[in-house]
Order: structure tokens, then C-alpha cells, then sequence
């Protein structure tokens, strides 16, 4: 469902709201309350793009908090410290 509006609000960035979990059941309406007429096939070539962005998004997140451990480390603290503060 996040993939789906993530697509579709790439794709019409006039969008206001998206209603809906599934393409049949979907709808997009601009700020002033208008339906969105959703061209599923620009939706559906979309995916695959935003699939792997979110993706990448949780892989910088991993890699932003593992470098964010080790620069603690760095800065003298015990594995124990680290732990303590961010949990890894």
C-alpha cells in the first residue's frame, strides 16, 4: 500500500490525499478536493523505482547507524556505552 501511493504521489504531484489499500479501491484527490483520474499503467512502471528507494532508504539507515556506532567508539566509548545509548 505505501509503494502504491509513494507511486503514485510521484507521479501526479498535485496530490492531496490518497484513499484506498488496493489499485481498485484507490483514490487521489488534489488540494481542492478534485479526483484524480490514476493511470495505472504509469503507477504499475513506477513500482519497481520506488520498491528499490525504499529500500536504499532502510539500507542508509543501517549504514548511518552503524557509522554512528563506530564514531562513538572512536571517541573512546565501550561497546557497553554505545549500547546503553542507541541499543546496538
Amino acid at each position: 500500500m505505501i509503494t502504491i501511493h509513494k507511486a503514485i504521489q510521484k507521479i501526479y504531484n498535485n496530490v492531496a490525499r490518497i484513499d484506498g489499500n488496493t489499485q481498485d479501491d484507490i483514490t487521489a484527490k488534489d488540494i481542492n478536493g478534485n479526483l484524480i483520474q490514476i493511470n495505472w499503467t504509469q503507477v504499475n512502471q513506477q513500482l519497481p523505482i520506488v520498491e528499490a528507494e525504499i529500500e536504499q532508504e532502510k539500507q542508509d539507515a543501517i549504514n548511518k547507524k552503524a557509522s554512528g556506532k563506530q564514531k562513538l567508539l572512536d571517541l573512546g566509548l565501550t561497546e557497553a556505552e554505545v549500547k546503553a545509548l542507541i541499543g546496538v
